[in-house]
C-alpha cells in the first residue's frame, strides 16, 4: 500500500514527509518535484509569504543515483521564514512569553475549534499546524507518484474553472489546449476574458479587505479501466479521491464527471452509451467522468473542487477573545486574498497521489520493472475480452 505522512508548522524549520510503499527503479529528480513546488506557489492573489520562500525539495532517504530504491522516502522542505519566527515557535519551554499569544480565533478558520479539542489557550498552537503551508508536501508526494504515473502513460493536469462569480470558458478545448494556457496565466485559465476579469476582481477584493473562492478541475488521462473496485466502499475510487481532496485546507465540494448537474438530468441524458471499436470497449460520451462503479472506465478521469473563500480578513469577522471571553476581531495573520491557482496544483497532487495507489494496488510489484510486466498482462486481458 502507497501512503505518507507529513509533520511540520506554516514556521518551523522545515516540513517532512515520508512516503511508503513507493516501487524500486523509478526515475526521480529534485528538479521535478521543485517544478511542480514552484507551479504552487504562483498566481495572481498570493500574499508576502510566497515572496520569502523559495521551495525545493532534498531527498534524505529512499532515492539513489536518480531512482527509489524501495525504502521509504524521506522528503524535506525548509522553511526560510523560519529565521524570523525562531522565538516564537521555539520548542524550549525557557522562551514562552505572553506576548506571542494569539487568543482571537478567526471564523471559518481551525482555530477555536482545534484550541477547544486539544486544549490549547494560544491559537498558534492550532494555526501553524492547520495553515495551508502544509499543501507544500502535499504537491512534493503528488510529484512523486506523478513519476510513476508517468512511467504507465498516465497524465494528470488540473487549472482553474471559476474564481468567484466569474467562470472561464473552456468548453470545447481539450486537456492539450487549456493545460499550456492555463500555465502561463497568471490565474490559472485558458481564457483571457476570464483572466481579465478575475484580476480585477481580486484587485477589488483586495482594496476592500476580503478573500475569494473558487473552483479547480483535475483531469486525468492514459487510464486503463479496472482500477479502483466496487467490491468494498473503501475501495471505490471515487469516494477515495473525493476523502483525499475533501481533506484539503478551505475545500468544500468535489464533484466526478456531470456531477451535481448529473441529478438535474434524466438517465437517457446521463448514462454513458457503450461502444465497441478497433477492438475495444469504449464510451460515446464522457458524463460520469471517467469513472463507473468506483472504478476507472478507461476514459480521461474529469474531477473538480469547490474551495471557500480563505478565512483570514484584512478586515476580520466578529470574534469572542479565548481567554477574556470579550467581543472581538478575529486575528489577522499574513494570507493570500485568492490562492485558487495554487490550489488547482496542489488538487492535482492529490488526485495523483491516488491515481498512482490504485495502479500499484492493481498491478502490484516492488519494482518499476515488474509493475509494467504486470499491467502489460492485464492489458492484453482487457483487449482479449
Amino acid at each position: 500500500m502507497l501512503r505518507f505522512f507529513t509533520a511540520g508548522e506554516s514556521h518551523g524549520p522545515a516540513l517532512t514527509a515520508i512516503v511508503e510503499g513507493f516501487p524500486a527503479g523509478v526515475p526521480v529528480t529534485a528538479e521535478t518535484i521543485n517544478h511542480d513546488l514552484a507551479r504552487r506557489q504562483k498566481g495572481y492573489g498570493r500574499g508576502g509569504r510566497m515572496k520569502i520562500e523559495r521551495d525545493e525539495v532534498q531527498f534524505r532517504s529512499g532515492i539513489r543515483f536518480g531512482e527509489s530504491l524501495g525504502a521509504p522516502i524521506t522528503l524535506v522542505v525548509e522553511n526560510l521564514d523560519w529565521k524570523n519566527w525562531t522565538s516564537k515557535m521555539s520548542p524550549r519551554a525557557e522562551d514562552r512569553d505572553p506576548k506571542y499569544v494569539v487568543s482571537r480565533p478567526r471564523p471559518g478558520h481551525a482555530d477555536l475549534t482545534g484550541a477547544l479539542k486539544y486544549d490549547r489557550r494560544d491559537v498558534r498552537d492550532i494555526l501553524e499546524r492547520a495553515s495551508a503551508r502544509e499543501t507544500t508536501m502535499r504537491v512534493a508526494v503528488g510529484s512523486l507518484a506523478k513519476c510513476l504515473l508517468r512511467e504507465l502513460g498516465i497524465e494528470v493536469r488540473g487549472w482553474v474553472s471559476e474564481v468567484g462569480n466569474i467562470k472561464a470558458k473552456h468548453e470545447g478545448l481539450t486537456p492539450d489546449e487549456i493545460y499550456p494556457a492555463a500555465e502561463v496565466s497568471e490565474v490559472r485559465v485558458a481564457d483571457p476574458d476570464a483572466e481579465k476579469a478575475i484580476i480585477a476582481l481580486v484587485d477589488e477584493c483586495k482594496k476592500s479587505g476580503d478573500t475569494l473562492g473558487g473552483v479547480v478541475e483535475i483531469v486525468a488521462t492514459g487510464l486503463p479501466p479496472g482500477l479502483g473496485s466496487h467490491v468494498h466502499y473503501d475501495r471505490k475510487l471515487d469516494g477515495r479521491l473525493a476523502g483525499a481532496l475533501l481533506s484539503l485546507q478551505a475545500a468544500k465540494g468535489v464533484e466526478i464527471g456531470l456531477g451535481f448537474e448529473a441529478a438535474r438530468r434524466r438517465g437517457s441524458q446521463v448514462q454513458d452509451e457503450i461502444g465497441y471499436d478497433d477492438g475495444a470497449f469504449n464510451r460515446r460520451t464522457n458524463n460520469a467522468g471517467g469513472t463507473e462503479g468506483g472504478m476507472t472506465s478507461g476514459g480521461p478521469l474529469v474531477v473538480r473542487v469547490a474551495f471557500k473563500p480563505i478565512s483570514t480578513l484584512m478586515k476580520p469577522l466578529a470574534s469572542v477573545d479565548l481567554l477574556t471571553k470579550e467581543e472581538t476581531r478575529g486575528n489577522i495573520e499574513r494570507s493570500d486574498v485568492m490562492a485558487i491557482p495554487a490550489a488547482a496544483v496542489i488538487a492535482e497532487a492529490v488526485v495523483a497521489f491516488e491515481l498512482a495507489n490504485v495502479a500499484l494496488e492493481k498491478f502490484g510489484g516492488d519494482s518499476l520493472r515488474e509493475i509494467l510486466r504486470n499491467r502489460d498482462g492485464y492489458l492484453e486481458q482487457v483487449r482479449s475480452a
